[in-house]
């Protein structure tokens, strides 16, 4: 296999087997989302160790180790991201699998297991823009930064659940400008940020900067996703909005 053949493969495997276990009925909430990330990760740490026993692993769920940091191939991966949502029965749920070159995101598959779709990082058309765009924006907590951007290009608000289904909600064509501000990690936009690249999106940090991989401090706490001709206005207002 390739690499993205092989990511496809775990991401589409972690996928069925969160569905499997949902489906179950044995485990609802919180310990349903603890379950999954359990399984999902032991099920993703095996199949790289045994298709890849040279390179690193990066995981949200597995203990961090330095040896990594002086690794050319990375794997970033996030088994279940939106653990609530899953938990909550939902379908706005992802499983994230990157790999990084020379901390660069190189390789993604972010698969949509609950929708039924796996994105990768290869070239695919992009969705027309509307007339009124629409702005991604946290369940729960909608950052400050997102709602400026919203207000400042009369955009409509779209709440979502997990990362990988926000940045995948714009190669779906369900929403236009994904903006993170509120704290992220490696593995939350490796693979989507790949997969958006990929695409010809524009993917960068909130203040324009490129995506960087592999770092001793695993915590990437924004991210840009947006056609590239909406990223000058994006990052014209952000640029505005006090800290």
């Amino acid at each position: 296999m390739t690499d993205l053949e092989l990511a496809k493969a775990i991401a589409e495997g972690a996928g069925k087997i969160l569905l499997d276990l949902r489906a179950t009925g044995l485990f609802e909430g919180k310990a349903l989302g603890k379950a999954g990330d359990r399984v999902a990760n032991e099920f993703i740490m095996t199949a790289l160790r045994e298709n890849r026993p040279d390179d690193a692993i990066l995981s949200e769920e597995e203990k961090d180790s330095a040896a990594r940091l002086s690794a050319e191939r990375v794997w970033i991966v996030d088994p279940l991201d939106g653990t609530r949502e899953y938990g909550e029965g939902r379908t706005d749920w992802a499983v994230h699998i990157a790999l990084s070159m020379g901390g660069k995101p190189a390789i993604g598959a972010v698969a949509l297991p609950g929708v039924g779709q796996v994105f990768l990082s290869e070239p695919q058309a992009l969705p027309s823009l509307p007339q009124k765009l629409r702005v991604l924006v946290s369940r729960t907590r909608p950052a400050k930064e997102a709602l400026a951007v919203a207000e400042a290009l009369n955009a409509e608000l779209v709440p979502m659940g997990s990362a990988g289904a926000k940045a995948m909600a714009v190669l779906r064509g369900e929403a236009d400008i994904y903006l993170h501000t509120g704290g992220q990690y490696e593995w939350d936009n490796c693979a989507p940020g790949a997969v958006a690249l990929a695409a010809g999106l524009h993917a960068t940090r909130a203040n324009g900067s490129p995506l960087a991989y592999n770092n001793a401090d695993p915590y990437l706490p924004d991210l840009l996703i947006c056609q590239a001709e909406l990223a000058p206005k994006v990052l014209e207002v952000l640029s505005k909005v006090p800290a």
